[in-house]
């Protein structure tokens, strides 16, 4: 069968990827669609999904599988923003709904679970703490909202949702493989819960890893590094997520104090005039 040579592109034009027809033409700047796109919107109901499980399982007294539905939550509204952006289908509507998900997934869900686990023994003290909890998830979910376009891109505003949420089913997670009963942790369970809903609408800054390149080449070590990570979560889940959490939740403050001490406060006011990349509301 007879071979014919391949053409090959002219000099300066830009090479085609399976996802090229999907990009935006430079200089264009026509609005957002506000179209409903299945792709990116099918990882955000499964995440509801997830949120949704957790609360069902947390009322039937199932706390090691409402743990689980949230970091599986987690995954997916993860996953959401960034097929939306390879893809090119982010919208108005995805935005809208990925926040509405995210109140369930890491909002009702965390506090309904920490509440009916540990907290329900303490009365009205139990149900406010799951009150602030949730309120404070709320509140920064609006606050991201409204002010990512102020915001730097580097740190969060406060402890992020999904962290928050993290915090508290892995250490549910924790003590159910432990085997330890909720009754007993109430007041621990009562301080993790308000330290993750004040923390939330604080304005500590947090880390938010967005300046990480995937496409840049990087040492062997640095996989080498990535590999072992998974490999330690593999070992024992439930103990290892939990503290890994607790080290996120308390880096902020020790980045606040750092910088203080310098007499460099962390400005979280969006600096440079790099334009706002409206995917990022997903």
């Amino acid at each position: 069968m007879a071979k014919f040579p391949r053409r090959r592109p002219k000099a300066g034009t830009p090479r085609r990827t399976p996802f090229s027809r999907f990009a935006r033409k430079a200089g264009d700047n026509r609005p957002r669609s506000r179209g409903i796109y299945l792709l990116p919107n099918a990882f955000t109901t499964g995440a509801l999904f997830c949120g949704f499980y957790a609360i069902v399982m947390a009322m039937n007294q199932r706390f090691e599988h409402a743990a689980w539905a949230i970091f599986v939550a987690m995954l997916l509204d993860g996953l959401d923003g960034r097929v939306a952006r390879l893809t090119n289908t982010q919208s108005e509507f995805g935005a809208q709904y990925d926040s509405l998900s995210d109140m369930v997934s890491f909002g009702a869900a965390p506090a309904l679970v920490i509440y009916e686990w540990s907290l329900r023994g303490l009365g009205k003290l139990g149900w406010i703490a799951a009150f602030v909890y949730c309120a404070g998830a709320a509140l920064r979910l609006a606050r991201f909202n409204t002010n990512i376009e102020v915001v730097d891109k580097r740190y969060f505003q406060g402890l992020p949702s999904p962290s928050a949420a993290a915090l508290i089913a892995g250490f549910v997670l924790m003590m159910v493989d432990l085997e330890v009963n909720g009754i007993y942790l109430s007041w621990v369970s009562w301080a993790i819960a308000l330290f993750a809903g004040l923390t939330m609408v604080t304005n500590v800054p947090f880390y938010s890893f967005k300046e990480l390149n995937f496409k840049k080449s990087v040492p062997f070590i640095a996989v080498f590094l990535i590999a072992l990570f998974f490999a330690l979560i593999s070992i024992d889940p439930p103990k290892v997520l939990f503290p890994i959490f607790v080290l996120y939740g308390l880096s902020g403050y020790l980045v606040l104090c750092v910088r203080l001490a310098k007499g460099k406060p962390v400005s979280i006011v969006q600096v440079d005039d790099e334009p706002l990349d409206e995917s990022e509301r997903r």
